[in-house]
């Protein structure tokens, strides 16, 4: 039986990845941080799916990528193919959801909509999202087009994306101070200047595998892989005294597991950044929980924490001091400016995400490893105990 979505005012938008003109799998929720228009219009062949472009494309002073931003959603394969829709950046894309993907999710057509066939119905509809990409409003399309001028009126009357809750608000993140003392700071940055970092890429499923990737526009990053084991160890004690008391107490989560061992470096010369993506995303990363971003220096100009969901706010810690967060927070790093910013990255998670990790093994690209949970519980068992003992 035939069933349609009807998102409504406070409900969550659904997550996705479709194809724009430029991105065959444009990740929609990295959009957040600002308005998000979508216009679920079908086919762009009639006169309501070209009106209903052509209002928001006169209106650049709203749909500039700050305030806000407009995907139209397209069913209609000849859209691309004679050319009535195209990308302006900043500010307009259209997905090319020619599988339905997008409208499923959102009510544009039912759930046994099929694809291409003549007799599909779509239902044309305006949808406005907050910066954290839930449901603001729905309009309809209306017969006399008065849904546009609405809409526009709509998001030009909304406040300025930092207090679209009708103040600035904090992201749900726990900040810490002398995680790492002074001397281990130095410790750390001193083995990354004596190894020399290598740039690091990051997670990508491809062809239903995590794979490692390198994407300068999105990331520029040089690691070190820290093997020594009495420095894991020392870094394991101060996490295990002095963050996952503070996780159990805000979240009520037991963390007993800890992935990577790095000392990272964002650098001025390069533009050092990490631009907005979440932790988790991939089959190679389900199991991540908690990251943790200690920063191990100071002397350095941009390299700062942001959470675009809740707003512009910047988190910059001091040397030894952390933020803690949810890898399900989408969160970037700005780009270095002047200096270079030192940080020590790990991951944290407890003993059933160990076993979805051990679990995606299979999953993994054989350049990644393998990873095996009872080999990891020993060391991070020796090294809880040595945190006990020193604080018994």
């Amino acid at each position: 039986m035939a069933t349609i979505v009807n998102l409504l005012p406070g409900d969550p938008a659904p997550f996705f990845r479709q194809r724009t003109q430029s991105n065959p799998k444009f990740v929609f929720d990295s959009t957040a941080g600002r308005y998000i228009v979508l216009c679920f219009f079908g086919t762009a062949a009639d006169d309501a799916g070209k009106a209903a472009i052509k209002a928001v494309g006169q209106r650049p002073d709203l749909f500039n990528d700050d305030k806000a931003c407009f995907f139209g959603v397209s069913c209609d394969p000849s859209d691309v193919e004679q050319g009535r829709i195209a990308d302006r950046v900043p500010g307009y894309r259209f997905f090319h959801d020619f599988d339905l993907t997008v409208s499923r999710l959102y009510g544009g057509v039912d759930s046994e909509a099929v694809a291409g066939s003549p007799s599909m119905r779509f239902r044309r509809f305006w949808m406005v999202l907050d910066p954290s990409l839930h449901v603001l409003q729905v309009i309809p399309f209306s017969a006399d087009g008065r849904d546009r001028q609405a809409v526009v009126n709509f998001v030009a009357n909304l406040p300025d994306p930092d207090l679209s809750h009708g103040f600035p608000v904090q992201a749900p993140v726990i900040f810490l101070q002398n995680v790492f003392e002074p001397e281990f700071c130095t410790r750390l940055i001193e083995m990354y200047q004596k190894q020399g970092g290598e740039e690091s890429g990051f997670m990508r499923e491809v062809d239903g595998r995590t794979v490692m990737v390198a994407d300068h526009a999105h990331k520029r990053r040089r690691d070190i892989h820290i093997e020594d084991q009495e420095v894991i160890r020392a870094s394991q004690q101060r996490i295990q005294r002095r963050i996952v008391p503070e996780i159990k107490k805000v979240h009520q989560f037991e963390v007993t597991r800890m992935e990577r061992y790095i000392v990272a470096c964002y650098l001025a010369r390069e533009q050092g950044h990490f631009r907005a993506h979440r932790d988790n995303t991939t089959k190679g990363t389900a199991h991540r929980r908690f990251a943790v971003s200690i920063n191990l220096n100071d002397g350095f100009d941009g390299g700062e924490l942001c959470f675009p969901e809740y707003g512009s706010r910047t988190y910059k810690p001091p040397p030894g001091g952390a933020v803690v967060f949810s890898c399900s927070l989408l969160h970037q790093v700005s780009p270095v400016t002047r200096g270079e910013r030192y940080a020590f990255l790990p991951f944290l998670y407890d003993e059933a995400a160990a076993e979805i990790r051990q679990a995606n093994n299979r999953f993994l690209d054989k350049s990644l490893g393998q990873y095996t949970a009872a080999q990891r519980a020993a060391a991070e068992a020796e090294a809880e105990d040595e945190a006990a003992t020193a604080t018994s």
